[in-house]
């Protein structure tokens, strides 16, 4: 039998059609589920997914209300039991607003997805970027079935898309424990140095960061909206390795059935 996926809509989500299309493209059972439905039909789904959008209209700061819905009280719960939990974008910000990731300090909100830092410009971003998985990292969530010379192709679009903090023993316990799942590079692989290749400024080029044991992991750019080989069709890719969304989904089909 498939896994089966909650894709979790907030008022204000708005890709969580493209989302649970993903899911079942890939083999998934997957289902939208409002964030005010009951605990036991939560807790009946293999794995979640928190999609992008404006929850709440992203007010005060993006992700944080939704962040203190008692909703991911549950996710929570369903996460210390090992079942994978993925925040696109919206759902990356809403992820670390919550304390799931990183997660070291669990419940404390360790990191901020602050405004972009881009030359020549301010606001709200949308462009094709490239990514890879940090080599020899361990799997988390979303990248069993990448490997480390892989290239993935995705669109971005958010306005507060920056991994930061300023805390020092944070910064060097994400480095020493590898929690980075993706890095923003250039189309060849390389990683980024500056923007447009990394696209908001985020330290340590991170387009994607998962808590100690994997499950749990943010991504900014969006795999759902690029799943496709013809999505890519904005980009060159000619360049060897260059690949769409849908082994992000494949990866987490496969995580689901390694720890279902």
């Amino acid at each position: 039998m498939a896994g089966r996926v909650a894709v979790i809509q907030f008022p204000g989500t708005n890709c969580e059609m493209e989302t649970l299309r993903a899911v079942k493209h890939v083999g998934l059972e997957g289902d939208i589920v409002r964030w005010n439905e009951p605990e036991h039909k939560l807790r009946s789904y293999d794995g979640f997914i928190i999609p992008g959008g404006f929850a709440h209209q992203d007010r005060v700061r993006a992700g944080v209300i939704a962040a203190k819905d008692p909703v991911m009280a549950v996710l929570t719960e369903e996460a210390e039991k090992g079942k994978p939990i993925v925040g696109i974008c919206n759902g990356c910000q809403v992820l670390t607003e919550s304390g799931l990731i990183p997660g070291l300090e669990p419940g404390r909100v360790e990191m901020a997805m602050a405004r972009n830092r881009m030359e020549n410009r301010w606001g709200f971003y949308h462009r094709f970027v490239y990514i890879r998985r940090m080599p020899e990292t361990p799997d988390c969530a979303i990248s069993v079935s990448i490997g480390d010379n892989d290239i993935i192709a995705l669109p971005i679009a958010h306005s507060e898309g920056r991994f930061a903090t300023t805390d020092e023993k944070l910064l060097k316990a994400i480095e020493e424990r590898q929690l980075p799942c993706f890095i923003y590079t250039d189309r060849k692989g390389n990683t980024a140095v500056k923007f447009p290749d990394n696209p908001n400024g985020a330290m340590f080029n991170l387009a994607s960061l998962s808590n100690r044991a994997g499950n749990v992991v943010g991504i900014m750019p969006h795999p759902e909206r690029a799943i496709f080989r013809w999505n890519l069709a904005p980009i060159d890719t000619k360049t060897p390795n260059i690949h769409s969304g849908y082994n992000i989904f494949k990866s987490l089909k496969q995580y689901i059935e390694k720890v279902s």
